[in-house]
C-alpha cells in the first residue's frame, strides 16, 4: 500500500498502519490506547507504527486529546504530487489516420477505438490534422455522401491544432482541454525534415488519462 508523505514521495505502510489510519479516520481524536484495543493489544505494541505515521505526516497527536488524521496536510501533500505528474507518465496510444480516409471509415474507426477525436497523419506518422466528433456530426447532418467525403476536408488543421509534450505537466494539459473545449490531444515530437518543422505523433492525452491520475493519488487517502 502506497501513501504520498509531506515531502511528496511514495511512502510504503503495513497492514496494519493502513488499519490505523481508517480508524484514526473514522474515530479521531482517539488515544493510543483506544487504538490498540482494536488490535486486542497494548499500546505499547503499535507505539513504533504510530510515531512512523506521525513522523510521515498521516498522523497528529496532541496531550490528553489522541490522535487526528492530518487531513488538509495530506491533501496538500496529494496536490503536489500530481503537479509533479507529466504526460510521459499518463498517455495511451493514438487513434491515427490517412487524410484520404472517408468520412465514413474514419466514423467506424472513431467507435472501434472508442475514442473521442482521431488524428490525421501523413504516410511518415506526421501530424496533418484532427477531427472530433463534432466534426463528424457536421460531415453527416447535410446530404455529402459521407463513404466518398475524405477526411481532409472536414479536419483542423495547423495552426489551429493544439497539441501536447511528453514533458507538460498534466495540470497544464488539463487547461488546455478545458479552454479549448477538447477531449484529448496528440502528443507530439517536433522534428526538421528538409528544414521544414513537422509533428511526429507519438502518443494522446485525454480528459480519462487526467481523471485516472487523480485517481491513483486519491484511491489510498
Amino acid at each position: 500500500m502506497t501513501h504520498i508523505s509531506p515531502g511528496g514521495d511514495n511512502i510504503y505502510i503495513n497492514q496494519r498502519q493502513e488499519q490505523i489510519i481508517d480508524i484514526v479516520k473514522r474515530k479521531g481524536p482517539i488515544t493510543g490506547e483506544k487504538i490498540a484495543e482494536h488490535f486486542e493489544a497494548t499500546r505499547a505494541t503499535i507505539r513504533s507504527d504510530l510515531d512512523f505515521l506521525s513522523q510521515v505526516g498521516f498522523l497528529g497527536a496532541r496531550p490528553r486529546v489522541g490522535y487526528f488524521f492530518k487531513e488538509s496536510e495530506n491533501m496538500e501533500f496529494l496536490m503536489k504530487g500530481l503537479v509533479k505528474k507529466k504526460v510521459r507518465d499518463y498517455h495511451s496510444v493514438p487513434a491515427c489516420i490517412r487524410e484520404n480516409t472517408s468520412v465514413y471509415d474514419c466514423i467506424v474507426q472513431l467507435f472501434l477505438e472508442d475514442v473521442g477525436t482521431i488524428f490525421v497523419v501523413n504516410e511518415e506518422r506526421y501530424l496533418e490534422g484532427v477531427i472530433s466528433r463534432k466534426d463528424l456530426l457536421k460531415a453527416t447532418i447535410g446530404n455529402t455522401d459521407i463513404k466518398s467525403l475524405p477526411v481532409s476536408v472536414i479536419m483542423t488543421r495547423m495552426p489551429k491544432i493544439i497539441t501536447a509534450s511528453m514533458e507538460e505537466s498534466l495540470v497544464s494539459i488539463a487547461k488546455k482541454i478545458v479552454d479549448n473545449e477538447v477531449d484529448s490531444l496528440p502528443v507530439v515530437e517536433e522534428k526538421l525534415v528538409n528544414g521544414e518543422p513537422v509533428l511526429d505523433v507519438i502518443a494522446r492525452v485525454s480528459k480519462t488519462n487526467i481523471t485516472r491520475a487523480f485517481l491513483d493519488f486519491t484511491k489510498n487517502l
